[in-house]
């Protein structure tokens, strides 16, 4: 059959694609940049017709308004990953919270662990072989499409077309909505003079021909600013934003000394502007690819020289990391950063950053602790961590003792917390800083 027949006769509106969700069913919405927002309020909107929805995602972009009070008897939001719109819902007991490792995401509807019965996600419009774009958002999503028992696509014809592994033929579509809306924007953050200096250190580790994974902010951005003199960088990385471009027309990212994907630059989500949203648009130079390949550990480490640069909320002194909650409350997830610090860590020559301010709340608590706050889950264990960096230097964690890691992260606290610190140290080792 030709696909243009085939997709006319899945072509409906949004409020009768929305009725083929069913009571109890599990409905895994497209990522970020890659939600289908129409769709989303199209189902909002029909909730009465709905009794115990499972809302299954990641990172939120929009109102998620199935989370908010009232919603309960219609849907029940289980976060891979909390956001500004869903973290209250989380830690007020509204919407659940499931721990696990971005790459492992789409092994959980694969094996059934979390079988989909609805995939909701946003693709391109259709190229002139029936092929759709994921676009902004490959990572979880192509597995959500192809574990579900119905998809439902919402075509935007402002979402670019992305290339690499990253296409959905119509004949995969159970129903389309034709429904064009302006993509989610994260605008850069601005970059105070901490982590400029954050940045900076950062730089310092990274040698010419060096693959990047970079988290999402305003340190991995402050670290690009001190990029300009470096080499042949490459990007292996879960996502990227607009603060990658800079570097790539000045020449410095040139991915030719990669190893893996040589020439390409390799992620699985975008996050930014509209200027990095065209930017990718059917450009060669850039492979989308699903997340169970992109943030695989044993793919990560045939990067010759990967480096990663992820932040954090608060160390102790043996280096262990929190990174996703705030004592007992759920403040972001895992995410990538434990897939890419192991993958960097066994990769040739490879090295692993995490990166924070020494100081939280207004420079009145340290980021740098004896104990990590009750309830307070470890994100990266000690362990597996390697580099530390605040904006008084760096601390070197490998193949050091409790007690050596103990005096390097003291040496990288804010001055104010140092004594305190040392206090601990000396009793917890019975030595003199």
């Amino acid at each position: 059959m030709d696909w243009r027949l085939e997709y006319n006769k899945k072509l409906v509106s949004k409020e009768e694609a929305v009725k083929h969700i069913k009571p109890g069913n599990r409905v895994v919405i497209g990522h970020a940049v890659g939600e289908p927002s129409l769709l989303i309020e199209a189902m909002v909107a029909n909730k009465d017709e709905y009794e115990n929805v499972e809302i299954v995602h990641m990172v939120p972009m929009g109102k998620s308004e199935y989370i908010k009070e009232g919603m309960e008897k219609h849907f029940r939001h289980n976060a891979l990953f909390a956001g500004g719109s869903t973290r209250e819902a989380i830690n007020s007991g509204r919407a659940d919270y499931t721990p696990c490792f971005f790459y492992e995401v789409p092994k959980l509807f694969k094996e059934g662990k979390l079988p989909v019965d609805v995939a909701l996600v946003t693709v391109s419009a259709p190229d002139g072989n029936g092929n759709c774009s994921l676009g902004t958002s490959v990572d979880y999503t192509k597995a959500a499409v192809e574990c579900a028992k119905i998809t439902i696509a919402q075509i935007n014809e402002e979402m670019p077309r992305t290339l690499g592994d990253s296409f959905i033929n119509i004949k995969d579509l159970d129903y389309i909505v034709e429904a064009n809306s302006l993509l989610p924007i994260l605008n850069p953050p601005k970059i105070s003079d901490v982590e400029r200096l954050i940045g900076k250190h950062c730089a310092s580790l990274i040698e010419d021909g060096s693959t990047l994974q970079l988290g999402i902010g305003a340190i991995p951005d402050a670290v690009l600013l001190f990029l300009k003199d470096k080499k042949d960088l490459g990007i292996h990385s879960e996502m990227i934003s607009d603060g990658v471009l800079e570097l790539y027309e000045a020449g410095v990212i040139t991915n030719k000394m990669k190893t893996l994907h040589k020439d390409k630059m390799v992620v699985t989500f975008l996050m930014g502007t509209e200027r990095l949203y065209d930017f990718v648009n059917n450009n060669p130079n850039i492979e989308m690819h699903p997340v169970d390949y992109v943030n695989d550990p044993c793919v990560i480490m045939e990067n010759y020289k990967m480096v990663s640069i992820n932040s954090c909320i608060q160390v102790d002194l043996m280096g262990q990391v929190v990174s996703d909650s705030v004592g007992k409350k759920q403040f972001s997830g895992v995410g990538g950063q434990v897939d890419f610090v192991r993958g960097a860590s066994m990769a040739k020559d490879g090295k692993s950053i995490i990166a924070m301010p020494s100081t939280a709340a207004k420079g009145t608590v340290s980021r740098i602790v004896s104990i990590i706050d009750e309830g307070a889950a470890v994100t990266t264990s000690r362990n597996d961590v390697h580099y530390i960096v605040t904006e008084y230097g760096v601390a070197n964690l490998k193949g050091k003792t409790l007690k050596d890691r103990g005096r390097a992260l003291i040496n990288i606290a804010h001055p104010d917390f140092r004594d305190e610190l040392i206090k601990e140290w000396e009793s917890r080792f019975a030595d003199k800083f």
